[in-house]
């Protein structure tokens, strides 16, 4: 059972502390801090704030944020938590000792109110010392959002709303239908997330047997026994942009630094940081044969997951024993839909985030923290979805185009739709 935790103000109230554990982030974030730890420790960085949601003000609850984090920068690892994180067998002991060590640093974070009632919030500092803020720092976000704006929330329509997920998904009567939760960041609460992975856990099975494959979130996976999932994030092959010997060349060296490390574990690669064609051309046969399947997070699912099928089988690998990964705005519905054309040609499983964690009948905030910079040059994502790409260098950009030969958004063709082809 959870314990809720409160932490006394100076002026003697008490707030429900959001974050009350250091596990209570995303399992990627480990993976990757692991990969900084062994190969990058003096790699520096910048990460920047933004919402996406139009109109939302945030810095009336500024003051709340602060002392959210303040508490975020006073936890650290208990015993137990060092002790699960010893279980995982792709963690290796010094990376466990240098996490009884580690506390996050609260000079490194700055939050500051703009005139149009949006804030902005910087990260900075040495990545290995920074890496874990993004997470949390979003949970906390979007839970004081609606804690101030929805203080009398009522969870049964949020309650009728996953009864109707969990329905749909038990329809197809299917053990090869796995989805996991990737909620933390954009959930309504740490409470509410709880209650959701632990219905999903009850009601839909978990593990090989059921259609709940995991969790993306260390802690509940730790307290309810499920499968942490994850393996790397955009900012890993954003930091290789400066880390890495030539520009050209990141991606490669980002998935051979990757491969280094881990041994053929935790072999899913994220194919979306400069476009599916720059993905395509890099990820080759090698490649094909040593990573386990890709992850998808943006562009049209549907084209994404026929492009991969046919790359696996032009590089000599059989797709049907490969995996495909969604995870790009989810719904039941699409997972379904996207199950229904791929599963008898590829395996498939499906990361569900925000449409999990956060449907009660309001407006989820999109809020996201990215890296900018690292060892003082800029940094980007080009995505396939319009929106998604953040920068701030816009001559890095255009040259970042030029060197994966990405067209500008004018310049991409219109997709061409085959007959009886399904679109998205």
């Amino acid at each position: 059972m959870e314990v809720a935790v409160f932490c006394k103000l100076p002026y003697g109230t008490e707030f429900l502390v959001i974050i009350n554990s250091l596990l209570d982030t995303d399992l990627y974030k480990f993976t990757m801090m692991q990969v900084v730890l062994h190969q990058f420790p003096g790699a520096q960085v910048e990460y920047k704030f933004r919402c996406r949601t139009p109109g939302v003000q945030l810095s009336p609850y500024i003051g709340e944020i602060e002392r959210e984090v303040d508490h975020l920068c006073s936890l650290k690892f208990s015993e137990a938590e060092l002790d699960y994180m010893r279980s995982l067998r792709f963690i290796t002991s010094d990376f466990v000792d240098f996490l009884e060590l580690f506390h996050l640093n609260r000079k490194r974070v700055s939050i500051t109110p703009l005139p149009n009632g949006e804030i902005d919030i910087r990260v900075r500092g040495p990545w290995l010392h920074t890496i874990l803020f993004e997470v949390p720092l979003l949970a906390i976000i979007s839970e004081v959002y609606f804690r101030n704006t929805q203080p009398e929330m009522d969870f049964s329509d949020g309650e009728r709303r996953l009864q109707e997920k969990i329905a749909l998904l038990k329809s197809r009567d299917s053990t090869e239908l796995k989805i996991s939760d990737f909620g933390t960041r954009r959930r309504f609460s740490r409470r509410w997330h709880r209650q959701v992975v632990e219905t999903l856990k009850r009601e839909l099975g978990a593990g090989e047997d059921g259609m709940l494959a995991g969790t993306s979130n260390v802690l509940l996976a730790k307290d309810l026994r499920l499968r942490p999932i994850g393996t790397m994030a955009h900012e890993y092959l954003q930091a290789c942009q400066a880390v890495g010997p030539r520009l050209r060349d990141s991606q490669v060296y980002a998935f051979e630094k990757w491969a280094h490390e881990y041994r053929g574990d935790l072999g899913i690669a994220l194919s979306d940081v400069y476009g599916m064609n720059a993905f395509l051309r890099d990820f080759d046969m090698y490649f094909c044969k040593l990573f386990d399947g890709v992850r998808h997070d943006s562009g049209d699912p549907f084209v994404w997951g026929e492009r991969m099928i046919r790359h696996f089988a032009d590089n000599r690998c059989d797709p049907a024993t490969k995996l495909l990964v969604f995870s790009d705005g989810l719904t039941i519905p699409r997972c379904l839909e996207l199950f229904d054309r791929f599963h008898s040609r590829i395996k498939v499983a499906f990361g569900v985030g925000t449409n999990l964690t956060n449907d009660l009948g309001l407006q989820a905030l999109q809020i996201v923290i990215k890296m900018v910079e690292c060892n003082g040059q800029p940094v980007a994502k080009i995505s396939d979805s319009p929106g998604k790409t953040m920068v701030e260098d816009e001559g890095y950009l255009a040259y970042l185009r030029k060197v994966f030969d990405i067209p500008e958004p004018s310049e991409i063709p219109a997709r061409v739709v085959a007959p009886g082809q399904k679109i998205g």
